[in-house]
Parts: C-alpha cells; sequence; structure tokens
C-alpha cells in the first residue's frame, strides 16, 4: 500500500527529529478542531475528540499529568459540546454565542483556584512530574475555558489567549515542537475566535434592534 510505504519513512524522519506521528496527526486535528471553533463549526468537537485523546497519550508518556488527565475531561466536555451546540439554544435549537455573567466568572475563578492546588499537590507526588504547580494551573484554567466553550461563551478565547502564550514556550522546553506549533496556532486562532465571536453577538444585537425599531 503506497500510503504505508509513505508513513514509514516519514514516522522515522519525525522520530529522529524530536517528535513522531502521533503527534502530527494529533497536531492536524487540533489545528482543524479550533479554526472550525472559530467558525462555529459544528464537526470542531468530533475532531477535538481525536485530537484529545492522542493528547492524553502524548502527554502522558512525557510527565505532564495534569495535561494528560486534562486530555481525558476535554474528551467528555467535546461530545458534552457537541450536543449543546446543537440543542442548547431556544427550544432546543442551535446555541448562539453570549457574555459570561459575573456570577459565572466569580463560580469559575473558586473552581479553578481549587482545582490549580488540588491537582498541584497531588501530581507533584507522582515520578517524574514535570512543573506540577505550572502543568496544574494551566490545566485548571484550560478546564474552565473549555467549560466556557461548550456554553459559547465569548470570553472563553480571552482564556486560551491567556494559557496558549504560556504553552508555547512550556512544550519547546518539554522537546514538543510539533505541538509548541500547534499551540502557536491556537493563539492566533484564539484571537480570530476572539473578534469573530464578538462580532457575531453585535450583529444579533443590531438585528434585533432593527426588529423593535420595525415593530
Amino acid at each position: 500500500m503506497p500510503s504505508l510505504h509513505f508513513a514509514a519513512p516519514l514516522c522515522a524522519w519525525l522520530t529522529a527529529h524530536g517528535t513522531s506521528c502521533i503527534e502530527l496527526v494529533a497536531f492536524l486535528f487540533g489545528a482543524v478542531s479550533v479554526y472550525l471553533s472559530v467558525r462555529q463549526k459544528i464537526w470542531s468537537w468530533p475532531t477535538a475528540i481525536v485530537n484529545v485523546g492522542l493528547y492524553a497519550y502524548i502527554f502522558g508518556t512525557r510527565g505532564y499529568y495534569s495535561d494528560a488527565g486534562l486530555q481525558v475531561v476535554y474528551l467528555a466536555l467535546s461530545v458534552y459540546g457537541w450536543v449543546h451546540w446543537l440543542h442548547g439554544g431556544e427550544n432546543h435549537g442551535t446555541l448562539p454565542v453570549s457574555r459570561a455573567s459575573r456570577r459565572t466568572w466569580a463560580v469559575c475563578a473558586v473552581v479553578g483556584v481549587a482545582l490549580w492546588l488540588a491537582l498541584g499537590a497531588f501530581t507533584s507526588t507522582l515520578p517524574n512530574a514535570q512543573r506540577p504547580f505550572t502543568d496544574a494551573a494551566l490545566t485548571s484554567t484550560s478546564l474552565v475555558a473549555q467549560w466556557m466553550m461548550t456554553r459559547k461563551l465569548v470570553e472563553s478565547w480571552i482564556l486560551w489567549i491567556a494559557v496558549d502564550l504560556v504553552y508555547v514556550p512550556l512544550w519547546l522546553a518539554a522537546d514538543l515542537p510539533l505541538t509548541a506549533l500547534l499551540y502557536g496556532i491556537f493563539l492566533v486562532l484564539a484571537v480570530m475566535g476572539w473578534r469573530e465571536w464578538r462580532r457575531d453577538i453585535a450583529r444579533r444585537h443590531a438585528a434585533q434592534e432593527d426588529l423593535h425599531a420595525a415593530a
């Protein structure tokens, strides 16, 4: 099979340069998934499921236990997000983009800090744990951002921008160059998502005002 003949030397070349075919596939699915999220396409969720499943393995083998566990939670949230984007809106219709309330921010902050401290304390006791409290802080923030994404809250992109700025140098230091590049792409897409979702809210508000004016 030609595809297999091509894949073997490619995987060997990637391994020789500090990465792997598994990381490449995870990279591709991750980039596609976030791009589709920016465009509010429902296929962002099934592609995310493939991405996080592969990264659970990658991070676990590198000693980033909080991030490995995070991918498992991402998988569950991706299934939830898939359903909620389709049926979480009015009359079980498509879910629109909205803004997070102060109460939502307060609850997320408390949960995020508690999760950070608990994960950091636990993973710091595990063998070969790498930067356990930094890893835990990024994990807890990412988890909050992912939950906000399932609710289509525009502020989720702010959190993604923040964590991606830290993840890029972290994965470079961990000798995961493709993953570092992926998070650099995530950073660009997060800025795009922030702008695009805000515009979507503005367009809907303008349309509602036009309807009220015409009534």
